[in-house]
């Protein structure tokens, strides 16, 4: 079997943060399982966020409507997209497993991480809207977020003020990764680092060194396959699947709860 490559795209502007010692820890293990590790240190990269017309380098086809995602899907069929967005494609197309880490920003990935995402998915070379979701283009890929919080666990839990970190994690790990048709594995949380003393913060990382032993053999969470939505009915779940899935206590996943309960851990735990 062929050595696989992953892919970290890693997002913190401090090689002493904790985030470093997590990449880092991801890097060394990686490679002992002989593994090739890539890795886009966003930060050290200066990496652009902003989603332009400078990420063409031809001319573009309507000046006076610029329409980012057909304008960037053109110039990826064409050859003309930003060297720093095809040098991500190539690495992008390489990698077997995809690891974003990152430190949580109001809720999310930090706006350079975003702009990774908002520039490297091109239309085109990420997503069509004929491959999308089950059928997406990167269904032979898997792909995690790994990200500390600031704060702690029970804060993220569904009584907790911050609310349920399921839900928190549904736009990314849906609205992105499923879309794009990465199998998404269940992601790993550093809870509250910057509260722990350094022996927990080691122990944490003892944890996730364990986790990546055979992290490349996950499972991946579950989300529903495109097929059991009616395209002539605005991609509403059919009506047979409504109909079996009434007998459940809980809905389809934290997005589809079809106004039940949302199944515990839908976003956390694989298999659930």
């Amino acid at each position: 079997m062929a050595a696989q490559t992953v892919l970290i795209v890693y997002a913190h502007q401090s090689a002493g943060s904790f985030n470093a010692a997590v990449k880092d820890a991801a890097v060394d293990a990686l490679k002992k399982q002989g593994c090739n590790v890539l890795v886009s240190d966003l930060y050290e990269m200066k990496f652009k966020a902003t989603a332009t017309k400078e990420d063409i380098t031809g001319a573009v086809k309507n000046p006076e409507h610029f329409c980012y995602g057909n304008e960037t899907m053109l110039a990826w069929q064409e050859g003309q997209l930003a060297s720093d967005i095809v040098d991500e494609h190539k690495k992008l197309n390489e990698a077997d497993l995809v690891i974003f880490q990152f430190p949580m920003y109001w809720f999310s990935v930090p706006a350079i991480m975003k702009g990774w995402m908002d520039r490297v998915l091109t239309l085109g070379f990420a997503y069509t809207l004929e491959k999308r979701y089950s059928e997406g283009i990167f269904r032979d890929k898997k792909v995690m977020l790994s990200f500390t919080t600031g704060s702690h666990e029970t804060m993220f839990r569904s009584n907790g003020i911050n609310g349920d970190m399921n839900v928190t994690l549904w736009p990314i790990q849906n609205g992105v990764l499923n879309y794009c048709g990465f199998q998404v594995l269940a992601p790993q949380i550093f809870w509250a680092p910057t509260h722990l003393s350094p022996e927990a913060r080691e122990g944490l990382l003892e944890g996730w060194r364990t986790r990546l032993q055979g992290l490349l053999n996950e499972a991946p969470l579950t989300f529903p396959p495109v097929d059991i939505f009616d395209e002539g009915k605005g991609f509403q779940l059919k009506p047979e699947v409504r109909e079996k899935q009434a007998e459940s206590h809980f809905g389809l996943t934290v997005g589809h709860h079809l106004e039940k309960p949302l199944p515990p851990h839908n976003q956390m735990k694989a298999g659930v």
